[in-house]
C-alpha cells in the first residue's frame, strides 16, 4: 500500500521558495528537539525531502537534483538529523537508484524508505574469489525452485570483499542463472535476505587490523521471484547502473576546496615547518593542484547527473580519487618520517563505515592501498575509460559468444 505524504498538502511548484516552505511545515511538525530520530527522518521521507528528485511517494518531490543542498541546508541549520550516510553508503549509493530504476512499484515501496533511514542496511554480494576483475565470470548459482514464471530461486556460491556484510539487513545480489549463455547474458540480479540461515558472513581482516569487509557464503538461500530486479538473464545490464553509481559514490563525493585527504597532509605540512624540504614541497603543490582539479570534475560531474543517471565517466572520477589518495597518504607517510609508521589503533574491530581523515598517517597509507580495488579495479576503469569514454578501440575478446559452461576456470 503506497504511503501517503505531505507533499500532497502543498502546491505543486518545486522551486527553492516551495522547498523551503515544505522544510518548514515538517519541522513545525515535527520538532527535531523533541522527535525522536527514526520518526523523524521517515517524516522527512513522506514529506518528499529525502531526495528531491525521486517521485512522490518515494521520498522525492520529482524536483531537480541540484536543489538537494537547500532541503539539507535548511535542515541542518535546524539540528536535525541526518540519516548516518556513511553508514548506509551502500544502500544510498548504490542499492536505491538500482531499485529506482529496475524495481517493481511493491519493491520500491518495500525497499526506499528503511533504506533512507538507515533501519535497514545494505550490503553488495558481487565480487567472487574467481570473479573480481573478471566480474561477468561470477559462478554463484540461482535455480528456479520450479517450472512457473512466478518460481522463486535456491542460489550457492561464494562472495567476497563484501563490506557491511556483517551489519546488513539486505544485499544486491548478481547470481547466475543460465549457465549455458555467454557470461554477460546468463546473470540476473536478486535482493537477497541477509538474515536467511543459509547465509554465512565471515570477516576478512585486512592490513589495517580491522574487518571492514567479509566473506560470505551462500548455501541453499531461498529468494522470491518477486525480490528479482530486472528481467532473468539481464543482470548484466541492471548491474550496470549499480557500478556506476557505485563509483560516482566513492570517487565523487562533494567536498570543500582542500578537503579529504589532501587537507590533512597540507595540514601537517603547515604545521610541522621542521619536516619540510624542498622535495616534499614540490610534490605536494603538484597533488594539490590535481587534487583540486579532481574535486571540480567531481562538482562538474554532479551537475550532469541532474540530467539523468551517471554514465561511464564515473569511472575516471573514481581513477583519480584512488590514484591521488594513495599519492596523497603515501606523500604524508614521507613527511611524518618515522612518526609516519606509528598506528595507534591496530586492533580487530569490525567498523560500521571507513574514516579516512579522523585517523592517523598510517592509517591512511595502509587503507589506501584498497582504493584501486573497491569500485571496480583501476586497470578495468581504464579500459572502461579508453572504450566507453574516450571511443577508442576495444581489447580483442574470445569468450563474448563462448556459453559460460564452457569457459576455463
Amino acid at each position: 500500500m503506497p504511503r501517503t505524504t505531505e507533499s500532497a498538502q502543498h502546491p505543486a511548484d518545486t522551486d527553492t521558495a516551495g522547498l523551503r516552505s515544505r522544510v518548514r511545515d515538517l519541522l513545525a511538525a515535527h520538532d527535531p528537539a523533541t522527535t525522536p530520530r527514526d520518526t523523524f527522518l521517515r517524516a522527512r521521507f513522506d514529506a518528499g525531502l529525502a531526495w528531491v528528485h525521486f517521485p512522490e511517494g518515494l521520498g522525492g518531490l520529482g524536483a531537480p537534483r541540484a536543489l538537494q543542498s537547500v532541503v539539507d541546508a535548511e535542515l541542518e541549520a535546524a539540528g536535525a538529523p541526518d540519516n548516518d550516510p556513511r553508514r548506509i553508503g551502500i544502500g544510498l549509493g548504490m542499492a536505491a537508484p538500482t531499485i529506482l530504476k529496475y524495481g517493481t512499484e511493491e519493491q520500491k515501496q518495500r525497499f526506499l524508505r528503511p533504506l533512507w533511514t538507515g533501519e535497514e542496511v545494505w550490503c553488495q554480494l558481487f565480487s567472487e574469489p574467481g570473479a573480481g576483475s573478471d566480474l561477468a565470470a561470477l559462478a554463484t548459482r540461482a535455480v528456479r525452485d520450479g517450472d512457473s514464471e512466478d518460481a522463486g530461486w535456491t542460489v550457492d556460491g561464494q562472495k567476497v570483499w563484501t563490506s557491511q556484510a556483517h551489519l546488513a539487513r539486505w544485499a544486491i545480489l548478481i547470481a547466475r542463472t543460465d549457465p549455458d549463455a555467454p557470461k554477460h547474458r546468463g546473470i540476473s540480479y536478486f535482493v537477497c535476505d541477509m538474515t536467511d540461515p543459509g547465509v554465512e558472513v565471515r570477516p576478512l581482516r585486512q592490513i589495517t587490523g580491522e574487518a571492514e569487509f567479509n566473506e560470505v557464503f551462500l548455501t541453499g538461500v531461498r529468494i522470491p521471484d518477486s525480490h528479482r530486479l530486472g528481467a532473468v538473464g539481464e543482470g548484466w545490464k541492471v548491474a550496470q547502473t549499480t557500478l556506476n553509481n557505485e563509483r560516482v559514490a566513492i570517487g565523487g563525493g562533494r567536498i570543500p576546496r582542500e578537503g579529504g585527504m589532501i587537507g590533512k597532509a597540507a595540514a601537517t605540512w603547515r604545521e610541522r615547518p621542521e619536516l619540510r624540504t624542498h622535495d616534499l614541497h614540490q610534490r605536494l603543490l603538484g597533488l594539490w593542484v590535481e587534487a583540486e582539479a579532481a574535486r571540480l570534475a567531481a562538482v562538474r560531474l554532479g551537475q550532469q547527473l541532474t540530467a539523468g543517471h551517471p554514465g561511464p565517466e564515473g569511472a575516471g572520477i573514481k581513477l583519480a580519487f584512488a590514484r591521488l589518495a594513495q599519492e596523497i597518504s603515501g606523500l604524508e607517510v614521507e613527511l611524518l618520517a618515522d612518526e609516519g609508521l606509528t598506528y595507534q589503533d591496530w586492533t580487530m574491530t569490525r567498523p560500521q563505515h571507513v574514516n579516512f581523515t579522523g585517523r592517523d598517517a598510517g592509517y591512511r597509507y595502509l587503507r589506501a592501498k584498497g582504493n584501486s580495488i573497491e569500485g571496480g579495479t583501476s586497470e578495468v576503469l581504464l579500459n572502461i575509460v579508453a572504450e566507453r569514454v574516450l571511443g577508442l578501440p576495444a581489447e580483442p575478446r574470445t569468450d563474448k559468444d563462448v556459453p559460460w559452461k564452457e569457459l576455463a576456470r
